[in-house]
């Protein structure tokens, strides 16, 4: 069974599409502020490892927590660099990766995960507010898109359901002008979108004001316990401190148990050239909502403030190995496979042109979203795990991740999700024959009328997720 994006697609066109694409993350070609690498011996409160939107939270919610702690951040690279820099942008209340997974993972306190994560959302759109953060703030709401049949009554289920508004066909191309949509769901208050960069320089800004002390290009190696503290090796320092959060995502966690729990997933983007206003007129898309569509393997896409389309999702490659690595970032059969189904989606932009292409990747674990943990008689804390979805959820995690520093139970603290990690993946071969056999299986439900196979719902009865 064909889907919808199974169409040939004029191989010129996507020559043409792509052939003056500049490889980078277009967030990232804006002014950043330098901030020096450390050398020697530096004693500190709290050490943040990670320059990212979790490690920037952590340190900015520690310092108004704390106004008189010494708070030092490092970064390897540079602010942002990472995840924070190359993501579409879309700010999600969810904090479970979706309502499905929330539901089936904690239906007792689910009510609970969805207040918190609204109030999560509401709570940072305050923050950038109350901090003048320029950050090209939107809150224009989410609208999913069924582009088969049997997604059309997913989309009527979850809106009988209270999650949305739902669209029929001709209020949906209303809405955007596809010839692939056949329904969808609006939820106005549930995501916003923002340039993902300046979100990420912005905090550091606000932090650098509130007195946190930040260090690029000052790469963490290793941390032990010191006396009644905490000592961290870096590669031309060392920072003896009394707490530390690990906000590394998706690269190798000082602590090395907590490796097991998630594999780097590459994600691939591209970015349009700024569209006219008569291109504009083409699609409508006047309300600028993010849009996602209801497939395993999804297209999410949104327009930025200068009006390029941002486009991305639908391949999410694994690697064996667990590496990751700059080489796998410029992978042109999927780039191609995106432009081609741009043009599926909005065929009246054949005139088109992307101006960048990148990719990232994504720290997924086994449950889809964010796990927490501690070590070192609790003067450690760490998250990893956000799955693509980590936007909005860092800010919460961060605070969960001061919460559990402090010792004393929150609200957030007992919940559940916190309190329990996810299955660790196998070691390999095993990890990547089953990513690639489920990856497999997702595509296949995909062109089945989303039907899913024995090894899809084995791994829903084990509670491992891999729902999308």
């Amino acid at each position: 069974m064909k889907t919808v994006f199974d169409v040939a697609v004029d191989p010129a066109l996507v020559d043409r599409s792509l052939a003056a694409s500049t490889f980078a993350p277009m967030w990232l070609d804006i002014l950043r502020p330098d901030y020096p690498p450390l050398t020697g011996v530096l004693d500190c409160d709290l050490l943040v490892v990670g320059g990212g939107y979790t490690g920037l939270w952590a340190a900015l919610h520690a310092a108004e927590r704390n106004p008189g702690q010494k708070i030092v951040l490092i970064e390897a690279n540079r602010i942002g660099w990472a995840a924070s820099g190359r993501n579409g942008g879309f700010v999600d209340a969810s904090l479970t990766h979706g309502a499905e997974n929330g539901k089936s993972r904690w239906p007792s306190e689910f009510d609970t995960l969805q207040a918190m994560g609204l109030e999560n959302l509401d709570g940072m759109a305050a923050d950038i507010e109350r901090l003048n953060l320029d950050v090209e703030w939107q809150r224009t709401g989410m609208l999913t898109v069924a582009t088969e049949a049997h997604q059309v009554d997913w989309l009527a289920e979850a809106a009988g359901a209270g999650e949305g508004e739902y669209l029929d066909q001709a209020r949906v191309r209303e809405e955007v002008a596809s010839p692939t949509y056949r329904a969808g769901l609006y939820e106005p208050d549930t995501c916003a979108i923002v340039h993902p960069a300046k979100l990420a320089v912005e905090l550091a800004r606000a932090c650098h004001e509130a007195g946190v002390q930040i260090h690029e290009h000052t790469r963490a190696v290793s941390v032990a316990s010191a006396g009644g503290g905490l000592r961290v090796g870096a590669d031309n320092a060392v920072v003896n401190a009394e707490r530390v959060v690990l906000a590394t995502n998706v690269y190798p966690s000082l602590i090395r148990r907590n490796r097991w729990y998630t594999v780097p997933v590459y994600d691939y983007v591209l970015s349009t050239e700024p569209l006219s206003d008569d291109q504009i007129d083409r699609i409508g898309w006047r309300n600028r909502q993010g849009v996602g569509d209801c497939a395993n393997q999804f297209h999410y896409y949104r327009l930025t403030a200068d009006n390029r389309i941002v486009w991305g999702g639908y391949d999410a490659i694994y690697h064996f190995g667990r590496r990751v690595d700059a080489v796998y970032e410029d992978r042109q059969q999927t780039y191609r496979t995106l432009a081609e189904h741009f043009f599926i989606t909005f065929p009246q932009l054949d005139d088109i042109r992307f101006s960048h292409r990148w990719a990232g990747a994504i720290d997924t674990n086994t449950r889809f979203c964010a796990h927490w943990g501690t070590a070192h008689g609790g003067r450690v804390a760490y998250v990893n795990g956000f799955t693509g979805l980590g936007v909005g959820a860092t800010r919460f995690a961060a605070d969960v991740c001061l919460d559990l520093l402090d010792g004393a139970p929150t609200p957030r603290t007992e919940l559940e999700m916190v309190r329990k990690r996810p299955l660790p993946f196998p070691p390999e071969p095993v990890a990547s024959v089953g990513i690639q056999a489920t990856r497999w299986s997702l595509n296949r439900a995909d062109h089945a009328a989303g039907k899913r196979n024995v090894l899809l719902r084995t791994l829903d009865a084990m509670g491992l997720g891999f729902d999308s």
